[in-house]
């Protein structure tokens, strides 16, 4: 595939523009569950194999390889389940809703692929709870594929294949994005995060039983993949970042929104800049610092701008492109307050389970907002280190943990970020350094 028809190829987003796309009329119009019936035309390891081909990593943040995910379920275990992560909470971060509101069949057919190769028969579609529009499509889209045939008993006709698909609304906590906390959410219990080992969801997870957790962008793409094969999906992008990916660009832009790209090739000054994309910065300003992938990651600066959007040279780059959301900030951005109101966000959501994200998340905000009333101390930048330091040790990327989960850690980065780089507007704040 050459570079411009790769450049303007969208996999996932295709149908954003029908009014009609989130219909099964209008899914099946536009080659939807196509993918379906071409995977029950193969075994469930040739599915899987295409799945492994095409190198697809996961697109909730870690950047696991899906098909490896699958292959670490323990033979001759059953039942197993498929769950699929649509909590989508991170500030930021508004793909997945989009995926779900304007293009629910894809999502579902994504599950009924992945559950074919897995030999799965009950799937769990779990939403955020503050995402009414999204639940109100998955609804009304599995009536109409359960009325059609492509969900329940005998899948298409086929009499080896029955498939259950249960949605599942959450409550609106952070933490129930990380897999194991949602598996506790939806056994009924608090959504708190499990100790890994032992409870590795694809040998340990919902109700004991080995579980694969992906997200909603994730399962979205093997449509695509089943209809036009593994390598032509390893084809686009680099080799360690293939397909395409899905964007949210919010903050300080021209154009915020929903872009899908070429993984690996698109930078970070095309998606921001680029009249196709973000369109730039607003009208006489400059870019100040911007977040690559949600509110946990590092900040990245005008330095960073021609990094391409590619796993590996985001992460030697000393952060992530987590979960697909990039913040903007030009240069009316008061960094203080930017670093407040996101760690003021991780310390509302911590589960409270582990104690250094408990205590440390709520003394960093504490600090913080002394800090912006114009009440700091001297040594209070050097104590908002400490206390990150307890949290993640060394403060470095990727974080030490101190916790079960990366929630303490996250509320780290953007203070190390800011007081690495504006260290004087934290000491603009207070009173007896602006002395």
């Amino acid at each position: 595939m050459n570079a411009s028809a790769s450049q303007d190829l969208r996999i996932i987003t295709s149908r954003f523009d029908n009014p009609e796309g989130h219909s099964l009329a209008g899914y099946i119009q536009s080659g939807g569950y196509s993918g379906l019936r071409r995977a029950l035309e193969m075994t469930p390891n040739q599915v899987h194999e295409e799945v492994r081909e095409a190198s697809l990593l996961g697109r909730g943040g870690a950047g696991f390889p899906a098909g490896v995910k699958w292959g670490f379920c323990p033979s001759e275990v059953w039942p197993r389940y498929l769950v699929v992560n649509g909590d989508e909470s991170e500030p930021g971060t508004y793909k997945d809703r989009l995926l779900m509101e304007r293009d629910p069949h894809q999502l579902i057919e994504g599950c009924l692929i992945a559950c074919y190769a897995l030999g799965l028969q009950q799937c769990f579609l779990y939403v955020r709870g503050e995402m009414a529009h999204a639940q109100e499509r998955l609804a009304a889209a599995l009536n109409e594929a359960y009325e059609a045939g492509y969900v329940g008993a005998n899948v298409l006709g086929a009499q080896d294949f029955s498939v259950d698909i249960t949605l599942h609304w959450g409550a609106g906590a952070y933490i129930v994005g990380e897999e194991t906390a949602l598996i506790e959410s939806l056994e009924g219990n608090r959504g708190m995060p499990r100790l890994k080992p032992p409870y590795f969801p694809a040998s340990i997870g919902l109700y004991g039983k080995p579980t694969i957790v992906n997200n909603v962008e994730t399962l979205s793409n093997l449509p695509w993949i089943i209809v036009n094969g593994g390598k032509s999906f390893a084809a686009i992008g680099v080799k360690a970042s293939t397909g395409t990916r899905v964007f949210a660009v919010s903050g300080h832009v021209a154009y915020p929104g929903v872009f899908e790209v070429p993984f690996g090739t698109t930078t970070f000054r095309e998606i921001i800049f680029d009249s196709r994309y973000a369109g730039g910065l607003r009208a006489g300003h400059s870019l100040k610092a911007f977040i690559p992938g949600g509110a946990s990651a590092p900040w990245f600066f005008e330095e960073h701008l021609d990094l391409p959007l590619e796993k590996t040279a985001v992460d030697e780059a000393g952060s992530m492109l987590g979960s697909g959301a990039i913040v903007v900030m030009d240069d009316t951005t008061d960094a203080v307050a930017a670093c407040h109101n996101l760690v003021r966000f991780f310390a509302r959501e911590s589960c409270g389970k582990c104690t250094p994200c408990r205590e440390g998340t709520s003394w960093l905000e504490k600090i913080l907002s002394r800090i912006l009333a114009g009440q700091g101390r001297s040594q209070d930048l050097d104590l908002l280190l400490d206390v990150c330091d307890n949290i993640s040790p060394g403060i470095q990327w990727p974080p030490r943990q101190t916790t079960i989960c990366p929630l303490g850690p996250s509320a780290v980065s953007p203070i190390a970020s800011a007081l690495e780089r504006f260290r004087s507007e934290f000491e603009a704040y207070l009173p007896e350094v602006a002395l």
